[in-house]
Parts: structure tokens; C-alpha cells; sequence
């Protein structure tokens, strides 16, 4: 079996009742679903690199703009339609600590498989939580 490392970035604003998480969207791919940062960690990459990489890739936010709190967890996830691999996901917690916005768009910059995609980005309540894409909120309560 294939097992293919990821790294996902459940990022928050807010405390206790006010919790709210970054979550996006595909503007030109809805149907992709609502879905964390996150992605592949690359060849030879640290863990913690790809982690920020994906999220700046992502959202455009910054790694001076967060705060790590830790490591959530390590979850195996098979995704339905490729038997043969397995997403060894890493999921980390952060604190978003930039300039406040509600929402926003960004546009994937670049020459990989993502480049010119525009992501909308915006907080949601995490009791408002919708079900996130391929299973990426079954760890959500560790933030809690």
C-alpha cells in the first residue's frame, strides 16, 4: 500500500464560545467541498515546512501570522476511490495573530497543479461547522 504524508491546519481565532476555524472553498471547484488548509508534505521537506508552505499556498496567510499550539493528532485516512494508498495525516492547531478579516479570496500563485485557483477563505463558528471535505474534521474536538 502507498501511503502518501499530509499535513492539515486546523487555524483558529477567537476563544472558549467565540472559537471560530479557517476553513475554504474552491471558487472554481465547489464541488470539491469546504476543506482545511493542508496538503502533501514534498520530498526531503520538514514536516513543519510543509505545513506553513500549504498554508501560505492556500490562504496567503503568513507564517509570522500564526501561533503553533501543537500536533493534534496523527490520522490514517483511505480515501474511497483509490484503494491501493493511504494519507498519513498530520494535524497541527494554530492561532491566527494577523490583522482581522472576516473573509477573503486568494489566488494560488505559481506553476503547480493548483496556480491560478482562487480559494474563499473565511472563519465559521466551530459549533456552525459544516462536514469538511474527505473526513478533514473527525479530529476537531482536540481544539475544542
Amino acid at each position: 500500500m502507498e501511503v502518501k504524508r499530509k499535513v492539515l491546519a486546523y487555524i483558529t481565532t477567537g476563544r472558549d464560545s467565540e472559537l471560530k476555524l479557517l476553513i475554504f472553498e474552491h471558487k472554481n471547484k465547489p464541488d470539491a467541498g469546504w476543506q482545511v488548509p493542508g496538503g502533501s508534505i514534498e520530498k526531503d521537506e520538514l514536516l513543519i515546512d510543509a505545513l506553513y508552505r500549504e498554508i501560505e499556498e492556500e490562504t496567503g496567510i503568513l507564517r509570522e501570522q500564526l501561533e503553533l499550539n501543537g500536533k493534534v493528532n496523527k490520522r490514517n485516512y483511505f480515501p474511497a476511490n483509490r484503494k491501493h494508498i493511504v494519507h498519513e495525516r498530520n494535524i497541527f492547531h494554530l492561532t491566527y495573530t494577523g490583522p482581522e478579516k472576516s473573509e477573503w479570496d486568494f489566488i494560488v500563485r505559481g506553476d503547480g497543479a493548483d496556480s491560478g485557483m482562487v480559494f474563499h477563505c473565511l472563519w465559521i463558528p466551530v459549533q456552525e461547522l459544516p462536514s469538511l471535505a474527505a473526513e478533514q474534521d473527525t479530529e476537531i474536538e482536540f481544539i475544542i
